[in-house]
């Protein structure tokens, strides 16, 4: 490895949460290569780490079979622009974010061309769609695993795999303190104050939201503070005047709030992290969850759950994820209860299997190790 040299990455995120993994893995590559150029798809903060945006995520993310393909023409328009584009500039090295209907298809068809392919944040084909294994064992010539089971699963099946850490490890020092946050929103301290994540993409607000509000309005507590954690370029439906919205550092929420109700996803953990009791929900489309539920192969939705193998934070999915469900399990967080606590210390065991702090450095480190020019 030569750290004078001057390397050239294509870097391919889909989504919201990869554009930030992709970002703090490009201020680390920049690190340890100051000259180092970044191409490829992501979002505003892959594109403010210093990352030419070909595609933008809010235009590639999306959820669901049905979903996908009603987006078939776009998508087949994008991956016959990316091989373009990668053949063009000729980078060395293909590094893939999440995101694996598409960057397994892209493996697949930059594999001939004998690039180096890292495939970063791994498809959880541990999950469901197992046989994509074999894809990535074929075409991936480097998995940097961010769960600690997974490097073990993934070397079980021929594959080059290594776990580096969770990125959720890294300290994360809050961007405003508390006093500033709840001044900003005009909250009472001495009031608890219930966190609403109900998803970073547009249909999943469609499905959430609403319920969220029934389950707020049965909790029937004048005393209860909402805030709702907006993702970028979403819209939410009418929501009571009283309630907050925080669209700047959504991770305050987590830092500040008593309880969170979140959908699915990367949240899920992060709560653990920031250790604050959460009720997991998600809704999708009939066809979606008939296809889902068939083909999982994990007995829990919510990572927190899958890394402690048991439930530490109850889970409401598809037909379960009724306002009376939800305001049932939340209610007992909101106050020093026994759920609380047994909650908190299931968190204590999650954390200290995520590895200690340093992922994307380590991340960048093997990487570059594997870059030649």
């Amino acid at each position: 490895m030569s750290t004078d040299s001057s390397f050239r990455f294509f870097l391919v995120a889909g989504e919201e949460s990869g554009d930030i993994h992709g970002a703090k893995l490009i201020s680390a590559l920049k690190e340890k290569n100051p000259n180092a150029s970044f191409i490829g798809h992501g979002g505003n903060k892959m594109k403010a780490a210093g990352m030419e945006i070909l595609e933008h995520v809010d235009d590639l993310a999306m959820m669901g079979f049905t979903e996908v393909l009603k987006h078939l023409p776009y998508m087949r328009k994008v991956m016959g622009e990316t091989l373009e584009k990668i053949k063009e500039i000729n980078p060395h090295s293909l590094i893939l974010i999440d995101y694996p209907g598409f960057n397994l298809r892209l493996a697949k068809n930059i594999h001939p061309l004998g690039l180096p392919i890292t495939y970063f944040i791994m498809p959880q084909v541990w999950a469901w769609k197992e046989k994509r294994v074999n894809t990535i064992r074929k075409c991936v010539d480097q998995a940097l695993c961010i769960f600690p089971f997974e490097q073990e699963w993934f070397e079980q099946r021929g594959v080059n795999a290594h776990f580096v850490g969770h990125p959720f490890t890294e300290f994360h020092k809050p961007s405003i303190n508390k006093e500033a946050f709840f001044h900003k929103h005009r909250l009472e301290k001495d009031k608890p104050l219930l966190v609403l994540f109900p998803g970073s993409r547009q249909q999943e607000i469609d499905r959430h939201l609403p319920i969220f509000i029934k389950t707020v309005a049965l909790l029937n507590d004048h005393n209860l503070q909402i805030i709702i954690g907006k993702a970028p370029n979403v819209s939410l439906s009418p929501i009571p005047n009283h309630w907050k919205i925080e669209d700047d550092d959504t991770s305050l929420c987590l830092e500040y709030g008593t309880a969170v109700l979140t959908s699915s996803g990367t949240a899920t953990l992060q709560s653990a992290v920031q250790d604050i009791p959460a009720v997991v929900c998600y809704k999708l489309s009939l066809g979606s969850w008939f296809l889902a539920k068939n083909l999982s192969k994990v007995p829990f939705a919510a990572m927190t759950n899958l890394i402690a193998g048991k439930q530490i934070v109850p889970e409401f999915l598809q037909n379960e994820m009724t306002p009376e469900n939800l305001a049932n399990a939340v209610k007992p967080l909101l106050n020093n209860s026994h759920e609380r606590k047994n909650m908190l210390l299931g968190y204590e065991e999650v954390r200290r299997t995520l590895g200690m702090p340093g992922a994307y450095e380590r991340t960048a480190e093997a990487i570059l190790s594997r870059t030649t020019i």
